[in-house]
């Protein structure tokens, strides 16, 4: 491949911007570590998944170190998250990430609209969150995209399902 071929290819290959940054790289960090912090759980030990679905999206924990009590961990958070959350309570995320997420003031507001359930999955556990009502569907998707942007986790900010 000459100069000019390589060059290109340089240039139009994808590039996954959350890991480029070094800055961004050192903010993936201070989550990670404020995440330990707020809930015990290593990010070593663990991986965050996030997803979004016409009706709403899915935050899914999972124990990446084959142990039971990381797989428990989770569960027991998750429950929390599931609990805090159908409440209006945000507090948690808004600890993690030092700022209160996109989105967060219209879930409280419209929290009767908005389901969040919990289920284990086999190492760990998910989080649906779930709704028929537009603006809070845009505030879910919202608050998603800013979980995977700020957790670094390379997942679609696009709208799956």
């Amino acid at each position: 491949m000459n100069l000019g071929m390589a060059l290109i290819a340089v240039l139009v290959a994808p590039v996954d911007e959350t890991h480029a940054c070094p800055m961004h790289a050192g903010r993936v960090a201070q989550v990670d570590h404020a995440h330990h912090a707020a809930t015990g759980l290593d990010n070593a030990g663990s991986r965050h998944r996030f997803q979004l679905t016409k009706d709403g999206g899915r935050i899914e924990l999972e124990a990446t170190d084959g142990s039971l009590a990381t797989r428990e961990r989770i569960r027991a958070h998750l429950r929390a998250v599931a609990s805090a959350f159908a409440k209006g309570d945000f507090g948690l995320p808004a600890r993690i990430h030092e700022q209160t997420p996109p989105g967060v003031a219209l879930l409280r507001e419209r929290k009767d609209r908005v389901r969040y359930a919990f289920a284990e999955t086999p190492e760990g556990g998910r989080v649906r969150i779930a709704t028929a009502d537009a603006a809070a569907l845009e505030a879910v998707h919202g608050f998603l995209r800013f979980q995977i942007a700020d957790h670094g986790t390379g997942d679609s900010t696009e709208v799956t399902e």
